[in-house]
């Protein structure tokens, strides 16, 4: 792979002299270049919108992670089969089969895809003040009037429009009635070994999750919202539960905990949004890498889809298994069943959150995400890697920024963080990592392939 790589980089300014574009990586090179390919930066300015726009959306489900991770998969779906749609075709389309001349502005197709997409969800999803409604829309109308103005007007951005407008189409109604803000999946049961919301102090009221329906969600590209059900917490009465019961209490508290210092931070730090931060990550290696906008579109999508998949696989399995997070184990001890436990009624975590504690949401995103940026990119990156996290857990004098060189040493360093912040026992967090892994390996392999047009004979 990385001889690959290396190759690839050295010839990618020739490449792109020619007018078309290489991807860094061995797995998703196909052996013919993709001509005359507008450059990526539409596609990567139409994702930091989205990205932007769908975190920040006001309401109950506006910015939760799962939301925003399945409404960005419905934006890079359909920026990708408008880009693919435009010209000779390169790879198998999601849903848009239809082809438009590849004299067709591919920017104005971007713009015109991701727009229809973000006013549609931004429209439809329930709970938004209409005030707040209003402004954001106001505000996507003003950026697609921007990204319209700066392509000269004529033939090729009508034809460029109207390939994203049908690519939007598309994923519009493949995505009706697709489950999205159906009921909770959450059966209440208070038996030991079953999660329970925290109440808020101040209300009294049990703090809810805000996205309880996202496991009943179609998926994008896997069989079934639970194809890949994980293999489940361990046996409370088992010795293995009993080492991660204690590894979490004594390091995972809010006060009085094992913690160091870097580690509090790097726990605080991370809670900020995968969406986020992985399509950050993306944007930054596309365009070090020099890919067009096909390529920045298909990445982009293989890894939203991926994540919008595993979320969805994710927040099934939570409400499976309906499993206890640390602070209702660790308070609630004496009923487990289990003698190498004791309870600490007063016990609270450093970070909290609202569903069940298996598998880790969090870590089935980094899963899937980084598995696409792998494929792309490979898992050492020359280089490097920054994030900047918008976690509202950080103190004033903390460093938001932080740099990384490798995908599966940020994915380990996530396990242990979601431990400190007492957030997860590891086996929560070690099968949601694999649970993510597994849902972008199966997109990848069966979604947005390469269209091969001769056979090689050997």
């Amino acid at each position: 792979m990385k001889s690959t790589r290396n190759l690839i980089c050295l010839t990618t300014a020739v490449v792109l002299a020619l007018g078309g574009v290489s991807t860094a990586s061995s797995e998703a090179h196909t052996g013919h270049v993709p001509g005359g390919d507008a450059s990526g930066a539409a596609v990567r300015a139409w994702n930091e919108i989205a990205v932007k726009t769908l975190i920040d959306l006001p309401g109950p489900a506006g910015g939760a992670p799962p939301a925003a991770q399945v409404h960005v998969a419905m934006v890079q779906g359909a920026v990708f089969d408008a880009v693919n749609a435009i010209g000779r075709k390169h790879y198998r389309s999601y849903l848009l089969t239809k082809r438009f001349s590849a004299r067709a502005s591919k920017d104005a197709a971007v713009a015109a895809a991701a727009y229809g997409v973000l006013r549609e969800i931004v429209s439809t999803v329930p709970n938004v003040p209409e005030a707040s409604r209003a402004t954001v829309l106001a505000t996507l109308a003003t950026q697609y009037g921007e990204a319209l103005a700066l392509i000269p007007d004529g033939w090729s951005e009508t034809k460029g429009t109207a390939a994203g407008q049908a690519a939007a189409a598309a994923m519009i109604a493949a995505r009706a009635d697709d489950g999205r803000f159906g009921p909770s999946q959450w059966v209440p049961n208070p038996a030991p070994g079953h999660w329970w919301p925290q109440t808020n102090p101040a209300t009294g009221q049990p703090v809810l999750d805000p996205t309880p329906w996202v496991g009943g969600v179609d998926p994008f590209t896997v069989k079934s919202s639970s194809q890949f059900r994980t293999r489940g917490p361990l046996r409370l009465s088992s010795a293995k539960w009993a080492k991660e019961f204690n590894e979490v209490k004594a390091i995972g508290a809010v006060s009085g905990s094992t913690r160091t210092t870097t580690q509090t931070y790097i726990a605080r730090w991370w809670q900020s949004t995968p969406v986020k931060s992985w399509n950050d990550v993306s944007r930054e290696l596309a365009m070090r890498n020099g890919l067009g906008a096909l390529e920045t579109a298909r990445l982009l999508a293989l890894q939203n889809l991926s994540g919008g998949d595993a979320a969805i696989n994710c927040w099934n399995d939570k409400y499976h298994w309906d499993f206890w997070r640390p602070w209702n184990a660790i308070q609630r001890a004496a009923e487990d069943g289990n003698p190498a436990t004791t309870p600490d009624p007063a016990w609270l975590p450093l970070i909290a959150a609202p569903y069940p504690d298996h598998p880790s949401g969090h870590l089935c995103l980094d899963g899937a995400h980084t598995r696409i940026l792998r494929m792309f990119f490979g898992d050492r990156v020359a280089g490097g890697f920054s994030i900047t996290s918008i976690s509202p857990f950080l103190q004033p004098a903390d460093a938001t920024t932080r740099s990384f060189d490798s995908f599966s040493r940020v994915l380990d360093e996530i396990v242990e963080a979601r431990i400190w912040a007492g957030l997860h026992f590891r086996t929560a967090d070690l099968q949601g990592k694999t649970l993510g892994l597994r849902v972008a390996k199966y997109t990848a392999a069966h979604y947005l392939q390469p269209v091969h047009r001769h056979h090689h004979h050997h």
